[in-house]
C-alpha cells in the first residue's frame, strides 16, 4: 500500500542531525523512516551524497549506515544504470523479536516513555485542531481509514503513521521531531496490540473520533481522546509484558 505521507513528516525525518559523524544516528533515522512508512517498500533512496547533505554528515558516515541497513535486511543495493539503494520494508511485525525486546524493558521504563509520549501526542492533537488545513484533515481521515482494513504488520504501521500525521498537522517541526523520536524508541512495541485480532477495529474508531475533533477545531477534546487512546495502548502493552514475565 502506497501511503499518502505529508511533506512535513518526511522533512522532519531527513532534517540535519544534531551531531555529525554518528553512524548510529543516521542508521536509526533511516530505520525509523522505513518502519514508520515514510519510505515505501521498493522506494529508491537518495544518493549517498544527497543523504549526507540532508543529514549534515559525511558520505562515509552514510555509506556505513547503509551497510548496517543492508545487514538488517531493510535496504538492498542494485548495480547498473538504474541501480542504487532501495527500501525493503519489513513484512512481519509479529514473529518473536518483540517478546525479547519487551522482556528487556521494565514497567517503569514503559510508563516513563509512555508519559512522555502522551504529553507530546496530546499537545500535537490540540495544536492540530487549531492549525490544520483542510488538506491536513483529509490526510488524517485517509490515515485513519488505513487501519480499518489493515492487519498484522500493516495495522501497526497504520497506527504509527496516523499519529505522525497528527504531529505534522500541528505545524510544529519540534513536535514532529519528538513524535518521530518517540515512535522510534517505543512505537514498534506500543502499537503491537493493534496488529492483534479485534484491537485495530476499536483503534480505527478512536482515530476517526480524534480526526473529527481536529476538524471541528475542538482542541481540548482532540487532546483528551489522543491521550486516552495512547494510555489504553500502554495498559495493553503492560499486560503483555507481565504475561511474558510470568511465563
Amino acid at each position: 500500500m502506497r501511503r499518502r505521507i505529508s511533506h512535513s513528516a518526511r522533512t522532519a525525518m531527513f532534517a540535519p542531525l544534531d551531531q555529525t559523524g554518528r553512524v548510529e544516528a543516521v542508521t536509526r533515522r533511516l530505520v525509523d523512516a522505513i518502519t514508520l512508512g515514510l519510505l515505501s517498500d521498493a522506494e529508491q533512496l537518495p544518493s549517498e551524497t544527497e543523504l549526507a547533505s540532508q543529514f549534515g554528515v559525511s558520505t562515509v558516515t552514510v555509506r556505513e549506515a547503509l551497510m548496517a541497513l543492508r545487514q538488517q535486511g531493510l535496504v538492498e543495493t542494485r548495480r547498473g544504470r538504474s541501480g542504487g539503494s532501495f527500501v525493503r520494508a519489513p513484512q512481519d511485525a509479529g514473529g518473536g523479536w518483540w517478546r525479547e525486546r519487551l522482556r528487556a524493558v521494565t514497567l517503569s521504563d514503559l510508563r516513563d516513555v509512555g508519559d512522555h509520549y502522551v504529553a507530546i501526542a496530546g499537545a500535537a492533537a490540540r495544536l492540530a485542531a487549531e492549525r490544520s488545513s483542510a488538506e491536513d484533515v483529509e490526510r488524517l481521515y485517509l490515515a485513519a481509514d488505513d487501519l480499518r482494513a489493515a492487519s498484522g504488520a500493516e495495522a501497526s504501521r497504520a497506527e504509527r503513521h496516523f499519529h505522525l500525521e497528527v504531529a505534522a498537522a500541528a505545524q510544529s517541526p519540534r513536535l514532529t521531531h519528538q513524535e518521530v523520536r518517540l515512535q522510534g524508541e517505543l512505537g514498534a512495541l506500543l502499537w503491537l496490540p493493534a496488529g492483534h485480532q479485534g484491537a485495530h477495529s476499536a483503534a480505527h474508531e478512536e482515530h476517526r473520533a480524534i480526526t473529527e475533533a481536529i476538524e471541528k477545531a475542538e482542541g481540548d477534546l482532540a487532546r483528551r481522546l489522543t491521550e486516552e487512546h495512547i494510555l489504553e495502548a500502554i495498559d495493553r502493552l503492560a499486560e503483555l509484558h507481565l504475561g511474558l514475565m510470568e511465563s
